[in-house]
């Protein structure tokens, strides 16, 4: 009779998972997607949505393992590691510890992005996450910093933390595109859902000037924004 448990250690094997990852890429993706993430070279080609089904299956084994063991090699591996993390079964300590675990491998926006989507056990738990989440506001890494923007975005729209959450952006002093293009997308996703107290925040903010004029200019492309409130917004923009 097969030994079961031998079984799940073969499937979440580094390699085995690996093969799994290279059997999925497309090159066409690959080559596509390149050019979406520039400066990120170690991509297979295979699509989020194959990324996020392998991850749910391998949840179901020894994942903990593969989380540990998998080294910082492919993009791919980096994605899949962070889906565990938000698929996996576990309490809310060992999922923070996780979070705090991955962030290191956190090397271009799209992996950061995806994670934070995926980390939806924070609507449960806003305000202990939000606790978390503090010290990445403050961080000097450029991918705790937009962790930390995206995880605002997706999860803290609302009024008991918007003040803080601009507090928050006013005092970033990190000039990398990737954390002013989070933050300028924060801004926009902020104004839709509470639109007079962010423009009260794009009237009187401490952004730097490139923040300041990509968050209007991309509240400006929102459909959700008749065209009188584009016009007073784009009069705010800096020379």
């Amino acid at each position: 009779m097969p030994d079961k448990a031998a079984g799940r250690n073969e499937i979440m094997d580094v390699e085995s998972v690996r093969n799994m990852l290279v059997d999925l890429a497309d090159e066409d993706y690959r080559a596509f997607h390149s050019k979406l993430v520039p400066g990120t070279e170690n991509i297979l080609g295979v699509r989020v949505p194959e990324l996020r089904k392998l991850a749910k299956k391998l949840v179901k084994e020894n994942w903990r393992e593969y989380f540990e063991a998998a080294p910082d090699m492919y993009y791919e591996e980096d994605m899949l590691r962070g889906f565990m993390v938000g698929y996996g079964k576990m309490d809310l300590e060992e999922r923070l510890e996780r979070i705090r675990e991955f962030l290191p491998s956190i090397h271009n926006w799209a992996v950061c992005d995806c994670f934070c989507s995926t980390l939806k056990f924070t609507e449960k738990h806003r305000e202990t996450v939000w606790e978390f989440l503090k010290p990445c506001f403050t961080s000097d890494k450029t991918y705790d910093l937009r962790f930390a923007s995206v995880m605002a975005l997706d999860y803290y729209t609302l009024p008991e933390y918007a003040h803080d959450v601009f507090h928050y952006f006013d005092h970033m002093k990190n000039s990398d595109y990737y954390v002013q293009m989070a933050v300028a997308w924060a801004v926009s996703v902020f104004y839709v859902h509470l639109p007079e107290m962010t423009e009260d925040y794009i009237r009187e903010n401490r952004l730097d000037d490139f923040t300041h004029n990509k968050a209007i200019q991309k509240i400006c492309e929102s459909y959700r924004v008749d065209k009188e409130t584009k016009a007073r917004l784009r009069s705010l923009k800096r020379k």
